[in-house]
């Protein structure tokens, strides 16, 4: 079985209520045990600003599918859910977005998938809910504590269960 560090967000619809059933069937789907999960995040939007907040939590499993089954997996909950990539704007609203963070220790670079994930440690919004589950995992040459402690956390507000 293999540890992964999964990313959730959206801003489409009630999203927490969606991070809910979506984390349900990832584990359905995957054969996956649920290990940990983050409180959920409002956070300011990234890339293109002028849309409303988004939700962002983590969540690790454990899971025997190989990277790239466990990639279709989640594209597939995420359409299930409304989300089009295939339609979208690149970083505008969605009704779910899942990404995989990171795959044991490993490292991927495929056309369809690079872990860890190339853009991680740039995004406060990720690094918060991730920090609150696995702080000290180390995903390259980093933890998520050592990486959330060079951003800004401004805007980014934690949920009440």
């Amino acid at each position: 079985m293999s540890s992964v560090l999964i990313a959730l967000g959206g801003n489409v619809g009630d999203v927490r209520t969606t991070f809910k059933s979506a984390i349900s069937h990832i584990c359905g789907a995957t054969q996956a045990s649920l290990v940990a999960r983050s409180s959920d995040y409002r956070t300011p939007p990234w890339g293109e600003e002028d849309q409303p907040p988004f939700i962002n939590a983590c969540i690790e499993i454990r899971t025997s599918l190989d990277p790239l089954a466990l990639l279709a997996t989640l594209h597939r909950i995420e359409k299930r859910f409304g989300r089009d990539r295939a339609n979208e704007r690149r970083w505008g609203p969605r009704t779910l977005d899942l990404d995989i963070l990171a795959y044991d220790n490993g490292t991927i670079s495929t056309p369809e998938l690079t872990l860890p994930h190339p853009r991680l440690f740039e995004r406060a919004f990720v690094l918060v809910p991730l920090a609150e589950i696995a702080p000290d995992r180390k995903i390259g040459e980093r933890t998520p504590r050592e990486a959330l402690a060079q951003h800004s956390t401004e805007g980014i507000e934690r949920l009440s269960d």
